[in-house]
């Protein structure tokens, strides 16, 4: 293993290549939502139409304002964030059905960077359960000493290829792509930010336990 160098610029642009392969399938939807809009005159297919527009501008701009959190600067050096509004963009994710998702945390303000830290968790637990299941996101402690806990659980539930060498900072070649990037800026997150990460796997369910390092 050797550790990943990556410029600034880099960094950047990964992440917003992360984020703009989130939105990109909502909003191409909307495009194709429109396009049967102008071009078909039938009264089902203009429903049909309509019903994918508005399912997927929610998935959007659930998709966008999750990732102002996860990756954004949400405030100024040194912010806090509500473990509340956290909460909400994260359920935001799981509008269909395919994750149910639960969420047990205190209502109190985090250091923005540990929020950070907890979404970006949340989004790779969504990639350990890649059929569907569940998601349980536990939170205890306070600001200064707090633990996470998430647990996926699925059909062929797995841990994501190279999280722990990525998280660490670390690939083969010392080097990241884009499908790596978020597990890696995780890493990145959980040390500016003081926490451990660790993943275990039994049976269908992954566990994702996060704590003061």
């Amino acid at each position: 293993m050797a550790t990943i160098s990556l410029d600034s610029l880099d960094l950047a642009a990964l992440l917003c290549s992360r984020v703009c392969h989130d939105v990109i399938s909502p909003v191409g939807a909307i495009v194709n939502g429109l396009e049967v809009l102008e071009d078909d005159s039938d009264a089902s297919m203009r429903d049909f139409a309509l019903d994918l527009i508005n399912k997927s501008a929610r998935q959007a701009s659930a998709r966008l304002q999750f990732a102002r959190l996860a990756f954004g600067a949400a405030g100024s050096a040194g912010a806090s964030i509500d473990l509340g509004d956290a909460e909400q963009v994260a359920r935001g994710l799981f509008l269909d059905d395919k994750i149910s998702f639960s969420w047990s945390s205190p209502r109190l303000l985090f250091p923005k960077n540990r929020v950070k830290l907890l979404l970006n968790l949340v989004m790779i637990a969504t990639a350990a359960i890649p059929r569907g299941g569940s998601i349980a996101v536990t939170v205890t402690g306070d600001a200064e000493n707090c633990a996470f806990t998430i647990v996926s659980k699925g059909l062929n539930a797995r841990i994501p290829a190279h999280s722990e060498a990525l998280l660490a900072g670390n690939s083969e070649t010392g080097t990241v792509d884009a499908h790596g990037i978020q597990i890696y800026y995780a890493g990145m997150v959980a040390r500016a930010s003081s926490m451990s990460v660790a993943f275990s796997l039994e049976g269908d369910e992954v566990t994702i336990k996060a704590a003061m390092a």
